[in-house]
C-alpha cells in the first residue's frame, strides 16, 4: 500500500465509531475467509457443484415446488403508453442493437459484443478473474474509471431493450438481451472480478434482471434464459447470498445500503425460487424500511444534501415497495408515507421546467431504466407519484412515461393523509428554501437558498462545501448555476473544484473551503449553517431569507459569514447581501457561476447577461456587483480550474464564472443585485 492510500485509510478511520471499527474488522475477516467460495474463471458453477462450495443443500427449491415466474404487469398498461414514448424506446433500442449506448457521458460504440471490464475513459481493463475483495477499486491504476466499468453492468441498456420487446414484440431485442446476459454471467462467476466489489452494483443488477424477465414474459424463450437456466439460477442466488452477507453499515450506510436492500427485496419476491427467499425478503424489507427512515429528514428531504441522490433513493424505495405490493407483502404504511413526502419535496422544489435543484453530488444513478437517456427524470417520478399517491392541486402537471406507467401498474394506491394544502417553500430540518416569483408578474424567477447541514453521517460523502450558496433560474434557464459534479475518482483537481467553495455561488475566505476535505468522498470537518430569518409574502411564499455558517470559525482570528437574499416578484430582482465579520483582516473571493447558455459582458462592476429562451427570444438581466472587490470573467480555466459546468456525471463544459477578490478589515458588506429585464 502506498503512502497516500495509507493516509486516506487513517483519515477514514478518524470518522468511525468504536463499534463501527469492530464491525469492519470482523467484515474484513469474513471477506478473507470467503476466498474459499471464489469461483474461478472460466465459467460459472452449475448447481451440482454448489455443494462443493460449502453449501449443504440445494440453494433453490425443486422445480416442482416453484420454478416459474409471475409477470404481474397489467396488459392494459402497455396500451396506455403514448405513441411518442413508445417510439423513443424503440429508437433507443435500435441504437443499442447497432452497438451504441451512452454511459456517463461517453458514447460507447462497442456494445454488439461488450467487454464488461473495459474503461473507455482511460483505456484500462479492470481485473476480471481476481478475488473481488483483493481488488482496490478506488485506484484508477488498478481498475481504470471504475464508475464507467460498473455502470454498463447495471444492465440499464438491457432493460431498455426488454421494454422495446414488450412494446413491439420484435424478437431482435430479446435475442440481444439473451446474448448479453449469457455473456455477463459466463464472465463474472461468484466473487470473481471488479463487478463483485460493491454491494450497490449487486443490488441494482438484481432489479434489472427482475424487470428484464418481467418484460420478456411474452417471449417463448424467456424461461430458458432464466428459471430453466443453471447459469441464471446460480447468478441470482449468488447475488442474493452476497447481499445477505455483506451490507454497507456505519458511516457508509447512505444510498448504498438502500440500493442493496431494495435489490435483495425485489429479487427475493420476484425470483422466489430458493429455500432462503422468504427469509431474504423479510430481512431486506426490514433493512430497507429502517434505512429509508434514517436517510430521510421528517420533512421528506434526503439527508445526504444531494438532490440527485434524493431522486435515486426515492426511486429505489418505490421500485421495492411496488414489488412488495405485487407480492401481497406490502411495506409498512409509514414507509409509504415517507415515500410520499419525498415526492412532495420534488414537486415543491422543481422549477417551472420540472428541473430539480442541483445541490451536492449527482452521478445520474437510476433504480430502473425503461426509457432512454435524456427522458425527463423528475417528470417521470412525479407522474409515478400522481398515480400512486394522488396529486394535490399545487403539484405540477406531468405526462406519464413508460416507467411511471408500468411501475405504477404494479403498486396499490396509497393516499397520503395530512399533505400540505399549498406548495411548501421551506424545509426547516434540511435548511432548504425555494423562493419563486408569481407567474402573474412574468416568467418564473426561481431561487434556492442553502442553510442546512453539510451532509449525512460522519463522512458526508456526497456533500459540497456550499454553505449559503444560491441557485437562480429564469423560466427554467439556469442564470446563477450550481456547477454540478463531473467526477468522483481519478481526476483529483477536477473533483476538488466541483465540490469546492469557490466552485459555488458563495464566498471563500483565505483561499480555504468552508469544510475540510480528507478524500474524494470524505469530509474531515463539516461547516454548519444556521437559519436566522425567514419572511413570507402575502401568499405565504418566502420572500426574504437570512442565514450564517461557522465554516471559518477555526481561522485565527475567527471569521463569520452571513448572507441575506431578497426576492421582489413585481420588481423582477434578487438582492444578495453578504456580511463578513472578524476582529482581524484577510482576503476573500466571491463567485457567481453562470449557466452554460448565459452570455456575459462586464463593464466595471456591471455585468450584462443574455440568453435565448425556449421560444427563441432573447432575454437579459443586469448583475450589479459590490464595490469592495476587483472583478473578472473566467471561462474554462485550467490553471487553476475555474469556470466549468457539469450537466451530468462524466460531462463538463466551459461556462462563465464572475469572480471578485478583495480584502476586509473588521467588517465588510457586499451587496449584489440581479435585475431581470421585462
Amino acid at each position: 500500500m502506498n503512502s497516500s492510500r495509507l493516509e486516506w485509510y487513517l483519515r477514514r478511520l478518524e470518522k468511525m465509531s468504536a463499534s463501527e471499527i469492530g464491525w469492519r474488522l470482523s467484515d474484513s475477516a469474513r471477506k478473507v475467509a470467503w476466498s474459499r467460495h471464489h469461483v474461478q474463471l472460466p465459467g460459472t458453477a452449475p448447481p451440482r457443484r454448489l455443494r462443493s462450495l460449502g453449501h449443504r443443500t440445494s440453494p433453490w427449491r425443486a422445480p416442482a415446488l416453484r420454478h416459474g415466474f409471475e409477470a404481474s404487469l397489467d396488459p392494459g398498461a402497455f396500451a396506455t403508453v403514448s405513441p411518442e414514448a413508445r417510439q423513443r424506446v424503440i429508437d433507443a433500442a435500435d441504437q443499442i442493437l447497432a452497438g451504441r449506448w451512452e454511459v456517463l457521458g461517453i458514447m460507447r460504440k462497442d456494445l454488439e459484443d461488450p467487454d464488461w471490464f473495459f474503461d473507455p475513459v482511460t483505456g484500462r481493463r479492470a481485473p476480471q478473474g481476481d478475488y473481488c475483495f483483493r481488488i482496490d477499486h478506488r485506484s484508477e491504476d488498478v481498475t481504470g474509471n471504475v464508475k464507467q466499468v460498473w455502470e454498463l453492468s447495471r444492465m440499464h441498456h438491457l432493460t431498455v431493450l426488454a421494454t422495446a420487446f414488450a412494446l413491439s414484440g420484435d424478437e431482435r431485442y430479446a435475442l440481444r438481451v439473451d446474448r448479453h446476459l449469457r455473456s455477463w454471467w459466463a464472465k463474472n462467476p461468484f466473487l470473481s472480478g471488479v463487478h463483485w466489489t460493491s454491494g450497490i452494483e449487486v443490488g441494482l443488477r438484481l432489479i434489472a434482471w427482475v424487470w428484464i424477465r418481467r418484460l420478456l414474459e411474452g417471449w417463448e424463450h424467456a424461461p430458458a434464459l432464466f428459471e430453466h437456466n443453471d447459469e441464471a439460477l446460480a447468478q441470482i442466488w449468488w447475488h442474493q447470498r452476497y447481499l445477505a452477507s455483506f451490507r454497507s453499515r456505519g458511516s457508509s450506510a447512505n444510498n448504498h445500503v438502500i440500493a442493496e436492500a431494495a435489490g435483495q427485496l425485489v429479487a427475493a419476491l420476484a425470483f422466489d425460487w430458493f429455500a432462503d427467499s422468504p427469509r431474504w425478503a423479510v430481512q431486506a424489507a426490514t433493512v430497507l424500511e429502517d434505512e429509508l427512515a434514517k436517510n430521510t429528514f421528517p420533512s421528506g428531504v434526503n439527508r445526504e444534501m444531494a438532490t440527485d441522490y434524493h431522486g435515486f433513493v426515492a426511486e429505489l424505495g418505490l421500485v421495492a415497495a411496488a414489488e412488495a405490493d405485487r407480492a401481497a407483502q406490502p411495506l409498512r404504511a409509514d414507509t409509504w408515507q415517507l415515500l410520499g413526502r419525498m415526492l412532495d419535496v420534488v414537486a415543491a422544489t422543481v422549477d417551472v421546467a420540472l428541473q430539480a435543484p442541483r445541490q451536492g453530488d449527482g452521478d445520474d444513478g437510476r433504480a430502473l431504466v425503461l426509457t432512454p437517456p435524456g427522458a425527463d427524470r423528475w417528470g417521470s417520478l412525479l407522474a409515478l407519484g400522481e398515480r400512486v399517491f394522488g396529486a394535490p392541486e399545487w403539484w405540477p402537471a406531468c405526462d406519464p412515461d413508460v416507467t411511471s406507467t408500468l411501475l405504477g401498474s404494479m403498486a396499490q394506491r396509497h393516499p397520503q393523509p395530512g399533505r400540505p394544502e399549498r406548495r411548501p417553500s421551506h424545509f426547516d430540518d434540511a435548511g432548504l428554501t425555494i423562493m419563486r416569483s408569481s407567474l402573474a408578474d412574468g416568467p418564473e424567477i426561481w431561487c434556492r437558498c442553502d442553510s442546512g447541514p453539510h451532509g449525512f453521517l460522519s463522512i458526508a460523502a456526497h456533500a459540497h462545501a456550499d454553505a449559503l450558496a444560491v441557485e437562480v433560474r429564469h423560466a427554467g434557464v439556469e442564470i446563477l448555476a450550481d456547477p454540478g459534479t463531473y467526477c468522483y475518482q481519478g481526476e483529483a483537481r477536477w473533483r476538488s473544484y466541483f465540490r469546492s467553495t469557490l466552485g459555488h455561488n458563495t464566498i471563500e475566505i483565505s483561499h480555504r473551503n468552508q469544510s475540510e476535505s480528507a478524500g474524494s468522498t470524505l469530509w474531515r470537518r463539516h461547516a454548519q449553517s444556521r437559519l436566522l430569518e425567514l419572511d413570507r409574502g402575502g401568499d405565504g411564499d418566502v420572500v426574504c431569507w437570512s442565514a450564517e455558517h461557522d465554516g471559518y470559525a477555526a481561522l485565527e482570528p475567527p471569521v463569520g459569514h452571513r448572507r441575506t437574499v431578497r426576492l421582489s416578484s413585481r420588481g423582477r430582482r434578487i438582492d444578495i447581501v453578504d456580511q463578513i465579520e472578524t476582529d482581524g483582516r484577510g482576503d476573500f473571493r466571491v463567485a457567481f457561476h453562470l449557466g452554460p447558455v448565459v452570455g456575459a459582458e462586464i463593464d466595471d462592476r456591471d455585468v450584462t447577461l443574455s440568453w435565448t429562451t425556449s421560444d427563441g427570444d432573447t432575454a437579459s438581466a443586469q448583475l450589479h456587483l459590490p464595490d469592495v472587490a476587483s472583478w473578472r470573467l473566467v471561462r474554462g480555466g485550467t490553471d487553476p480550474v475555474l469556470g466549468w459546468y457539469s450537466a451530468r456525471f462524466g460531462e463538463k463544459q466551459p461556462t462563465t464564472a464572475i469572480v471578485g477578490e478583495g480584502a476586509w478589515h473588521g467588517r465588510a458588506e457586499l451587496e449584489t443585485v440581479l435585475q431581470f429585464h421585462s
